[in-house]
């Protein structure tokens, strides 16, 4: 794919972000304000991801997504993809982080009603991605299961090193990091419980 197509992509992949933040707001008939407020994202901000002239970074678009009460995967998900048991690879919806360049792909089947997602995360050497401390995640919990590379998780103020084949247990609420210290991208399953 050519450098043109890609910009087009990815102008198009931060239009659709942007629509469907702004539709949720309105869903739950909330104003930019009460958003900011909500998710602790300044105003300019949100009016900048729902107009498409930003691209908000994985810990960003997690703190909207909380503050109008979707999971990422949830906030991923394709509304007009009929339910289906069956989750096929190439439907699979993927979206990279802007600041890391960490690639997510929502692995869960769509519309099952599940209050469990499932996801696979290949995160760059080096990367590192920090979550606050949040309150209303206080009910989710997620399992960090690394299948290649190194991952070291800062859960609290606890540090754990994470291997092939390792599988952390977390709560949400927590504040909580990722971080690559290794030279090749590290791959792992976030499977996530809702709690309700």
């Amino acid at each position: 794919m050519n450098s043109s197509m890609m910009d087009d992509a990815s102008r198009n992949f931060d239009r659709s972000i942007g629509d469907r933040v702004r539709s949720l707001r309105a869903r739950r008939g909330l104003t930019l304000t009460e958003l900011a407020q909500r998710s602790g994202v300044s105003r300019a901000m949100i009016s900048r991801i729902e107009r498409a002239d930003a691209s908000p970074t994985a810990a960003l678009l997690a703190r909207i997504c909380e503050a109008l009460g979707e999971t990422l995967s949830a906030f991923f998900a394709d509304e007009d993809v009929p339910a289906s048991a069956l989750s096929r690879r190439a439907g699979q919806r993927l979206w990279r982080d802007p600041h890391t360049g960490y690639l997510r792909r929502s692995i869960s089947p769509a519309g099952m009603g599940s209050r469990v997602d499932v996801v696979e995360v290949e995160f760059p050497p080096g990367a590192r991605v920090a979550f606050p401390p949040r309150g209303e995640s206080k009910v989710m919990t997620q399992h960090v299961w690394l299948f290649e590379g190194e991952l070291q998780m800062t859960v609290g103020e606890m540090l754990h090193r994470l291997l092939p084949g390792d599988c952390l247990f977390m709560d949400l609420g927590d504040a909580f990091e990722f971080h690559n210290p290794g030279k090749t991208a590290a791959r792992y399953a976030v499977i996530l419980d809702q709690g309700h």
